[in-house]
């Protein structure tokens, strides 16, 4: 079986970018990490998210995904081991909205 591609785009000082380094290292995935400039956007970065332009960007054997939650999503269902969000629905949605209100106040 071939050995998976995993890269991710960031930048140090991102929360976003922490998250996404903190779940892969949980999950125990080997990727290769991009630093990108804030001020001057790599033509990686504008190819693999030419709609927002930011990162952090999750490339998965050539293929991105961007915006950190939704990136969080993909890593929990590809790499099974260590489930990132409880099973239980109702702590799942805790866990999402809370997710989603440190965003909106970092934001």
């Amino acid at each position: 079986m071939a050995r998976d591609e995993v890269k991710l785009l960031g930048i140090w000082q991102s929360p976003f970018t922490l998250r996404v380094k903190l779940a892969l290292s949980l999950k125990g995935v080997e990727y290769e990490y991009v630093e990108d400039d804030i001020l001057n956007k790599s033509p990686m970065l504008l190819q693999y998210n030419p709609m927002y332009k930011k990162v952090p960007v999750l490339v998965h054997n050539g293929k991105p995904i961007v915006e950190s939650l939704i990136i969080m999503e993909y890593i929990d269902e590809i790499w099974k081991d260590h489930p990132l969000l409880p099973e239980d629905p109702l702590e799942k949605a805790r866990y999402r909205f809370w997710a989603k209100f440190v965003d909106d106040k970092v934001n």
